[in-house]
């Protein structure tokens, strides 16, 4: 009875201490050896998330592919340049790129002019809505549209044009 409400005791007054920071290593205090710390593991555990209820994450606004729609209202189109063709051609599009063989040599810039008077007469655009935003020195370009044309549009006007 005396070792129950001295376990009582200790309990109410150090609930979240284990049994053993309040006993002296010899556990020859009757309160050590009444109280397990079994009992303590349920008031000391933190709560678990729960794994099953994941959020579902937000779809992506853009579909994947070459064309991308930036946060400004422009689109983007990556381009993987092929200078020094016979003619100018759009090879393949790809979720990566488009590929594009440019009928000009690599220096000077050329290409990359060839390239944008190329694509804004494929996409039907002024040659001023169509310009390099990055990759002037890389075969890896993305070039920037500012017209008022949907991403749709422009990829179906792109395999239109790869599909012969």
């Amino acid at each position: 009875m005396h070792s129950q409400i001295l376990s009582f005791v200790r309990l109410s007054l150090f609930p979240l201490v284990r049994p053993s920071a309040l006993c002296s290593r010899s556990r020859k205090n009757p309160l050590c050896s009444y109280v397990s710390d079994s009992f303590y593991s349920q008031y000391n555990n933190m709560p678990k998330k729960d794994k099953t209820s994941k959020s579902n994450p937000k779809p992506p606004e853009t579909p994947p592919g070459p064309v991308t729609k930036v946060k400004d209202g422009t689109i983007a189109i990556a381009i993987h340049a092929k200078p020094g063709a016979k003619q100018n051609a759009i090879t393949d599009v790809s979720e990566e790129a488009v590929g594009v063989a440019i009928a000009a040599p690599p220096t000077d810039g050329e290409a990359n002019a060839e390239l944008l008077r190329y694509l804004s007469k494929v996409l039907e655009l002024k040659k001023s809505e169509v310009s390099l935003d990055k990759g002037s020195k890389s075969r890896e370009k993305v070039i920037r549209v500012t017209a008022a044309v949907s991403q749709e549009e422009i990829l179906k006007k792109l395999r239109t044009e790869a599909s012969g």
